[in-house]
């Protein structure tokens, strides 16, 4: 499929506005000098045109049709409060957007509508954690995740509710213009530039008890100090815990293990490091914390679906683009 030009946002009766301004928020933005972010064709479609009764006490005012999402290349569904109700309308939008290609992404509960659309049979994906049951039931033959915060399977992308529907877009953002397109943008927003998809939606201790330090500065250290042994006997030496204690915490407070959230931010420091400079991959390998070209091919293939020198052929920006500050903590 070409580089996402249009983008189109596709509401309901009873839209959820959430979800329409995390999509706004992405692709919507003007053109910023400081960012040289793309500016994308964008517009926001309903069945019928005029007024769409919104979720939240209050409507909205939308001026076109479905029609014109008839040659955008990236359709985004959100989500509505009826939603194993979805319009006939945008479920024939959707598959059609399918088959001529575009990429399709549904933002929480609109998943249910590419399942009426028969996209999800036989595809991962994922939606609010309390709707991925009744999404089984519903659509028996796809391939539900409730652990992860958003799913990519060929071009459909589902996303789990709320702000996970963010990280999704900045996910579909990063795929096709890398990683300093998207972390310009999650600057933008404020808010992390990278939450790997495969994180848990549901964090059992989202708010640690108050006699309890939070882990927020480790995270920020190991950030800064990804080059050197971050393994879990030193990570819990440093929070003077035990390993075992250590872990539970960490998966607590960030829904994941501590290896896999190092080793995530290690690739995405790899990762902004083969677009801003033009070190062999070898160096960028023992800057980001790999060691070694192979260790970090290994990780970034499995990671990002291609090898380190694909990534940057795609990606590289100019010289001029480069920044001289250090990528993620880590000097270049």
């Amino acid at each position: 499929m070409a580089q996402v030009q249009k983008v189109a946002v596709l509401v309901q009766d009873g839209a959820e506005p959430f979800g329409l301004g995390a999509m706004c928020e992405v692709w919507a933005e003007p053109y910023h000098p400081e960012d040289d972010n793309p500016v994308f064709d964008f517009v926001v479609a309903t069945p019928r045109p005029g007024r769409v009764a919104g979720a939240s006490g209050f409507d909205l005012h939308v001026e076109h049709g479905l029609d014109a999402a008839a040659d955008a290349d990236l359709v985004i569904v959100t989500p509505k409060r009826a939603y194993l109700d979805p319009s006939p309308e945008v479920v024939e939008v959707v598959r059609a957007a399918h088959e001529r290609g575009a990429m399709v992404f549904a933002h929480c509960t609109a998943a249910f509508v590419l399942g009426e659309a028969g996209l999800l049979d036989g595809r991962r994906c994922t939606t609010h954690w309390r709707h991925v049951d009744t999404l089984r039931e519903q659509f028996p033959q796809a391939q539900v995740d409730e652990n992860v915060l958003y799913v990519q399977d060929g071009t459909i992308v589902t996303g789990a509710g709320a702000a996970a529907g963010l990280d999704a877009a900045l996910h579909v953002l990063r795929e096709e213009f890398g990683s300093r397109v998207a972390a310009a943008a999650a600057r933008r927003i404020v808010i992390p530039p990278h939450r790997s998809g495969g994180q848990a939606q549901f964090i059992a201790r989202p708010v640690p008890d108050c006699d309890v330090e939070t882990l927020g500065p480790l995270l920020t250290w190991i950030v800064e100090h990804l080059d050197e042994d971050l393994s879990v006997e030193v990570l819990a030496r440093r929070s003077l815990m035990s390993p075992r204690t250590f872990a539970r915490r960490f998966r607590e407070e960030t829904g994941t293990t501590p290896h896999s959230w190092v080793t995530a931010q290690r690739v995405q420091a790899a990762e902004e490091m083969l677009e801003r400079t033009d070190q062999p991959v070898e160096w960028i390998a023992t800057r980001a914390g790999f060691g070694n070209a192979a260790t970090l091919r290994h990780h970034f293939t499995r990671a990002r679906g291609v090898s380190p020198q694909q990534y940057r052929r795609t990606f590289t920006c100019t010289a001029d683009d480069a920044p001289d500050a250090t990528v993620d903590g880590v000097a270049s």
